[in-house]
Order: structure tokens, then sequence, then C-alpha cells
């Protein structure tokens, strides 16, 4: 049997809407923020089996650092503001293994 993960590194996006008014990833260009690093991951070639997948998650419960991501198996936490740090966490953390830590989400942000 194969002990291999299908997927290297999975990167997962916060969508969650909260129609009621409360903070949440998307109102905060979540969104763009998944799109970006979707399409920037297949453009440097690394999509698909033994390489690194992009999904989109439900409100992973972080909702006062938004957006957030969250990269395994690492569980390394990411906040963004734009294209270029979404840009970094791809070059550097999904190609090259190396955090970047200015955009990590400090422990103590929840809910």
């Amino acid at each position: 049997m194969n002990t291999s993960p299908y997927y290297q590194k999975h990167i997962f996006f916060c969508l969650n809407e909260r129609p009621n008014g409360e903070a949440c990833c998307a109102d905060h260009a979540a969104k763009a923020g998944f799109d970006r690093c979707k399409s920037k991951v297949k453009a440097m070639g690394l999509s698909g089996k033994g390489q690194v997948r992009v999904n989109k998650a439900g409100c992973l419960d972080r909702c006062a650092g938004g957006p957030v991501a969250v990269v395994y198996p690492e569980g390394v936490w990411y906040t963004f503001v734009d294209e270029s740090d979404i840009d970094e966490i791809v070059e550097q953390h999904l190609a090259n293994g190396q955090i970047v830590e200015r955009l990590q989400l400090p422990e103590s942000v929840g809910r």
C-alpha cells in the first residue's frame, strides 16, 4: 500500500459569509485571495497529485484575523491583504517550504 499523501500540502481559504453583520472573511476579499492562489499555484506548476491543493473552506473560526488561510500539514495560519501577500505565500511556503512569518496569524487571534 502507498503511504505517501495524495497531496503534499493543502491550503484552505475561509470564504465564509455572515449575513447578520458579524465579522467574516468574505468581507475582506477572501475569494480574490483564493482565486489568486489557485491561479498562481497552477501557473507555477505546483498543482496536482503529489503537490498542492487549494481549497475553499467554510468558517475556520478565526474571524477576527480575516481573511485567513491555513496550510496543512504544517498547520500554519496566514492573514493577507493583497495579491503580493498571496504570491509570497505561494512562492515561499507552498513552493519552497519557508513560512512567511510576517503574514502569520498570531496565535491569540480567534473569533
